[in-house]
């Protein structure tokens, strides 16, 4: 009769009675859903910096009313397969049922809103419009507009803002993308910490609360596109802190920085930062309404 007892520490306990492979199992997944999210916003990050980069340099009308749409399809495009191939699901976010809605929203709103803040400059002073510019060039503008607004709605509503909501809920989801939204626009060569600032809470919070409202990203998309349209190509503003390019008119401003802007353009004045505060109020309420502010658990299952 042997009488030696070997000891068995915890560790091998679970190997043997087939916990440790049940741990093993848990982590696999865990460690692949982080291998996608590196994935999608390294990926996306790339491919938005080459189709900015692209995009910018557009001059002849002509070429930018071709590559610019050209560029927001194939960001379109690879989004879908993307999502397709790396989180094994079709992009909803990106259903045609709705896109053209959406859109048409979108688009009115943001030319609503940056005319709003475009007026109330005008009222204390800050623009006056000083002659005709190129229409020309403002074609140009809105082809350039059309791949710079869909490549960064792409990364930062479509794939930030949604996977962080997936994981730790909309609230975070909405401070994470507007901040990384508002550093990103620190590259511009009239870029100034408080644009920075600016561009974080009017247009980063109001971007990721049209997608919390409608689960799309057709309406940021037309609420970008149609904001920078018109700030730039029909007002003749700069945004950003972007260089200024040739627009419908051309325009002078003038006055305190914390009213113009400055040279970051119209979205550093604290005009701005009212005026789309009060539409991300709005678009959150209906976000609300609509049952689509997701909190903890919620959002895993979301």
């Amino acid at each position: 009769m042997n009488m030696n007892h070997e000891k068995t520490t915890p560790t091998e306990a679970r190997v043997k009675s087939g916990d440790g492979a049940v741990g093993e199992q848990r982590r696999r997944p865990l460690s692949r859903r982080w291998v996608q999210v590196t994935v999608m916003v390294v990926g996306f990050a790339m491919v938005m910096i080459v189709s900015n980069s692209i995009a910018a340099a557009l001059d002849n009308p002509v070429a930018a009313l071709v590559i610019g749409p050209v560029l927001a399809v194939l960001m379109l495009w690879l989004y879908r397969f993307a999502v397709h191939r790396v989180e094994r699901r079709s992009a909803t976010e990106l259903a045609p049922r709705r896109a053209t809605r959406l859109m048409l929203i979108g688009l009115a709103g943001g030319l609503l809103l940056s005319a709003a803040t475009i007026a109330a400059l005008t009222l204390f002073g800050g623009y006056r419009i000083t002659g005709w510019g190129s229409i020309g060039g403002a074609l140009s503008v809105i082809g350039i507009m059309c791949a710079i607004a869909v490549a960064e709605e792409v990364l930062f509503r479509g794939v930030i803002f949604r996977l962080v909501q997936r994981r730790w809920g909309t609230w975070l989801a909405l401070a994470v993308s507007a901040v990384l939204f508002g550093l990103i626009h620190l590259v511009n060569p009239g870029a100034t910490l408080w644009g920075a600032i600016a561009i974080t809470v009017e247009a980063g919070l109001m971007l990721g609360a049209a997608y919390a409202a409608t689960g799309s990203l057709w309406l940021p998309i037309g609420l970008h596109l149609g904001w920078n349209v018109a700030t730039v190509a029909i007002f003749g503003t700069v945004t950003s802190g972007s260089e200024a390019r040739d627009a419908l008119v051309t325009a002078h401003t003038s006055g305190p920085t914390w009213l113009t802007g400055g040279d970051f353009g119209p979205e550093a004045s604290i005009v701005a930062v009212i005026v789309c505060s009060i539409a991300t109020v709005v678009l959150l309420r209906i976000a609300q309404r609509r049952g689509r502010i997701f909190v903890g658990r919620d959002a895993r299952m979301s």
